[in-house]
């Protein structure tokens, strides 16, 4: 678990699917994480299932965010696509709609950050961000991210080949 000020990041639960499933089939939130809005809590059980096969495999970690006073699972925040032979990972994020514009995904994203470096030694931490995603792209490059180019047609969801910017952060560029 990883706490903050205001927040809590702790492992997600199946009993947090009708949380999750708030955020993850609203159309606004998942527009560019490649994603369908999810039309059942059944679907969010599929991705609580795919967190814990990524910490199983050791390829990463997804931590629920919620705020100290609830736990009401309000988004989520960790790693993925983690090589500790290369010592780099990717990190994703998502909040639910109602929470935006509060500083609440900057803060998780600075704990996980915060966590990355310091526990699990990454030297680069990873964030592919779509081209019309310039929420993401302001977040990610004012906590220190610099981006590094465009990846043409780097994924395939939804039916369409998707451009993705890679962004990256050094341990060296990280001020905690």
């Amino acid at each position: 678990m990883i706490e903050t000020e205001r927040l809590r990041l702790r492992n997600v639960t199946s009993e947090d699917a009708k949380d999750m499933f708030t955020y993850l089939s609203d159309q606004e939130v998942v527009q560019h994480m490649g994603l369908e809005p999810y039309k059942s809590v059944e679907d969010v059980l599929e991705e609580i299932d795919w967190y814990k096969s990524i910490w199983e495999k050791g390829t990463g970690i997804r931590w629920c965010i919620t705020l100290k006073n609830e736990d009401t699972v309000i988004g989520s925040c960790g790693f993925l696509n983690r090589q500790p032979k290369h010592y780099k990972s990717e990190i994703g994020y998502e909040l639910s709609r109602k929470y935006w514009g509060q500083g609440i995904a900057g803060e998780a994203l600075e704990a996980v950050l915060a966590y990355g470096f310091q526990h699990l030694n990454l030297e680069r931490i990873e964030a592919l961000i779509e081209p019309l995603n310039i929420s993401s792209q302001k977040l990610v490059e004012k906590h220190g991210f610099l981006r590094e180019g465009l990846l043409r047609h780097y994924e395939y969801t939804c039916g369409k080949f998707d451009d993705l910017y890679m962004y990256s952060i050094l341990k060296g560029d990280f001020k905690d």
